[in-house]
């Protein structure tokens, strides 16, 4: 029965999104994407067009005192998969286009917070480069895209100022779904996209059908780096300042394992005002992403989880940050891949 439920529900939300967004063709196999070559445009950055089949990787590399680490170069990096060291065929420092999720709790508890929210979400989107593009998601009882992905950036603005408070939080509906819009876009495109998703909320997850479960599958899937702003109640913090037993935060545990897995960072702002610093901080991360991408020396066609470890040579004390691995393609018994 419960699957059922859920099943209904994703084709409930499915119809809701794709009202919003262009179509585009099924995923195949969202982990490993295809790229190799630069064509140059003119006052655009680089395009890197589709040759090869390559797992790729946004890795951000900090110091001991957690200062991002740039001017790295391919030769610098060492990938391990299952323990395997592989060897790195595609490498880009911060000149590979981005494709940015930025999703909006508007549920009824948002309502006193909407307007430095949009303030915030404005100045985050203002960051954004030539060639990289933005989806924004409203999140409230129903998940709707309100500026598609492949829309321009004027109506950027627009969308974010439209939003209003109401209703539930259906955050893990809203995060299962965009994800799959992600993985959609970059199967669709030729051109290799970072990814990433920025997501704000400021509690539990009322009325979504979908569990946490089924998000955090999805998730290591689609290997997009999110990135989780999850604003902490009062109620949460009188309990720590009163050094009373520590008390357990579904949604925060949630959120933080989603962004260890998937590459990300996790944010748990004690107040509203601290979100101009969160999402700055964020804009500076992306800006200096690495892009890393390389062809499994040993192809696996067991569908299962490949574990994947990066590291800077000869700089042990170098901080890495990437999504924890991929799933490997699926070979039916007719031969074909899943």
């Amino acid at each position: 029965m419960k699957h059922v439920i859920v099943l209904a529900a994703c084709l409930m939300l499915t119809m809701d999104m794709r009202a919003q967004v262009p179509s585009a063709q099924d995923e195949t196999q969202p982990s490993p994407v295809a790229t190799t070559g630069v064509v140059p445009t003119e006052k655009t950055a680089p395009v890197f067009r589709s040759t090869i089949e390559l797992v790729a990787l946004n890795v951000v590399v900090t110091d001991v005192r957690q200062q991002l680490v740039g001017g790295l170069s391919s030769s610098d990096f060492v990938v391990l998969e299952e323990g395997v060291r592989q060897d790195v065929s595609f490498f880009a420092a911060s000149d590979v286009a981005l494709d940015l999720a930025i999703l909006l709790d508007t549920s009824a508890s948002m309502n006193d917070k909407m307007g430095i929210m949009q303030r915030a979400a404005l100045g985050f989107t203002s960051t954004l480069r030539p060639g990289d593009r933005a989806m924004i998601v409203d999140i409230k009882d129903a998940t709707k895209v309100i500026h598609p992905l492949g829309a321009g950036p004027d109506g950027i603005a627009a969308a974010i100022k439209s939003t209003r408070a109401s209703g539930g939080t259906g955050l893990y509906n809203g995060l299962y779904m965009t994800l799959k819009e992600l993985m959609k876009a970059r199967t669709a495109g030729g051109d290799m996209r970072r990814q990433a998703i920025v997501v704000l909320s400021d509690g539990d997850d009322t009325t979504s059908l979908l569990s946490f479960d089924d998000v955090m599958e999805v998730a290591k899937q689609a290997g997009i780096a999110t990135y989780t702003i999850t604003l902490r109640s009062p109620e949460l913090t009188s309990l720590e300042q009163s050094r009373k037993p520590r008390y357990f935060s579904e949604s925060e545990f949630s959120m933080k394992l989603l962004a260890q897995e998937t590459g990300g960072q996790a944010f748990f702002p004690l107040q509203i005002g601290e979100l101009d610093g969160v999402y700055s901080a964020i804009a500076k991360e992306l800006a200096t992403q690495y892009a890393l991408g390389y062809t499994p020396k040993t192809l696996h066609q067991d569908g299962r989880f490949r574990r994947i470890v990066v590291q800077v040579s000869d700089r042990p004390e170098m901080r890495i940050r990437t999504r924890s691995g991929y799933v490997s393609n699926r070979r039916s018994p007719s031969g074909t891949l899943e």
